[in-house]
């Protein structure tokens, strides 16, 4: 139960206080140095010529802030917004409906963007690049098309999956900006700013306690914080230093290098049980009771990223900073790359 909490519960979306630790400018944005750069000038230059802005794309995994920017675009540009979802415009006729209710200069913001129907997909295109759509209406000899004029609008696409865009729809974004994991200051000023958003009493030891263990991702900072909070209410006087925050996230299986009790039993599976790999998903899948998917899309990014774990063609590989997390030592056939640690670390 512990490892779905953190990894599943602790990065959906708790929309009502989101919204409220929501930054509403680029200026009280923490990190993505380069991304919010960009974006500035971007959002800037198109108000300067007081035009629609080209298309963007956000990119990166979930609860980076890419809905974030989105809002922050539109209050900067001062355009108004309008929001949905890929899953949700199912056939041509929605995207007529949205596209229609705009008007020029209007932001609309899609999350999830790749999972968009196909064939709405394609009405896009010529509403991106020209600003007409051509809707079909009846069937069979009867049939005529009525090509709908759209206001200069800009679409602004948020994904998780860049490489699940078509390569078509891809193309006609004027920008593409790709979020990634936070680094331990911005996180830091992120804990300390929602901490005081929800009067939570919490010293530098403990924000900084936070920041570590959340996995570069402010959503998990967010939630964290409020178990800490929590923790701290009922056994520490509602004040959250660095030993209250340690004690409330080790009690989530959460160990000081932000590693949960799933990601500690896929390491230890694959040293364990296939003596470090190389070993296919489906076996890790079965021997850990996880869905494949769930392992390859939830858990084993954080673990590549961090240097425990390797992908490649014959299957996953502990890394020697695995073997040394463990404090195993390391088989014939891994120690020669642990001579060269600074590929891992």
């Amino acid at each position: 139960m512990t490892e779905r909490f953190v990894t599943s519960t602790l990065n959906k979306r708790d929309l009502p206080k989101e919204n409220k630790l929501r930054p509403l400018s680029f200026r009280e944005f923490p990190g993505q140095a380069k991304v919010k750069e960009r974006l500035e000038l971007f959002v800037c230059a198109a108000k300067e010529r007081q035009e629609a802005m080209d298309h963007i794309l956000l990119s990166g995994p979930p609860g980076l802030g890419k809905t974030t920017l989105a809002y922050i675009i539109a209050a900067e540009k001062g355009a108004n917004i309008k929001s949905s979802s890929g899953p949700v415009i199912e056939k041509p006729g929605d995207l007529a409906g949205l596209l229609t209710s705009l008007q020029d200069g209007d932001i609309l913001f899609i999350d999830e963007i790749h999972r968009l129907n196909t064939t709405v997909e394609e009405y896009l295109y010529s509403a991106m690049e020209d600003f007409f759509i051509d809707i079909m209406l009846e069937q069979g000899p009867g049939a005529r098309s009525v090509r709908l004029t759209v206001p200069h609008f800009t679409l602004l696409g948020a994904t998780t999956r860049q490489g699940m865009l078509s390569a078509p729809l891809r193309s006609r974004f004027g920008l593409c900006c790709r979020l990634d994991y936070y680094d331990a200051d911005s996180l830091e000023i992120i804990v300390k700013r929602s901490a005081a958003i929800l009067g939570i009493a919490i010293d530098d030891e403990g924000a900084s306690e936070i920041a570590g263990r959340c996995r570069g991702t402010p959503r998990i900072a967010n939630k964290l914080l409020a178990w800490a909070r929590d923790y701290a209410q009922v056994r520490a006087d509602s004040v959250i230093t660095g030993e209250v925050a340690a004690a409330a996230l080790t009690m989530l299986n959460i160990d000081s290098n932000g590693l949960d009790e799933m990601d500690n039993r896929l390491l230890e599976t694959i040293i364990y049980n296939f003596n470090g790999g190389p070993v296919g998903l489906k076996n890790i899948s079965v021997s850990v009771g996880e869905e494949d998917g769930t392992i390859e899309e939830v858990y084993e990014p954080f673990l590549i990223q961090e240097g425990y774990l390797v992908r490649t063609p014959k299957g996953r590989i502990a890394t020697p900073k695995a073997w040394r997390k463990l404090k195993l030592p390391l088989p014939a056939g891994q120690r020669k790359m642990s001579d060269q640690p600074e590929l891992f670390e």
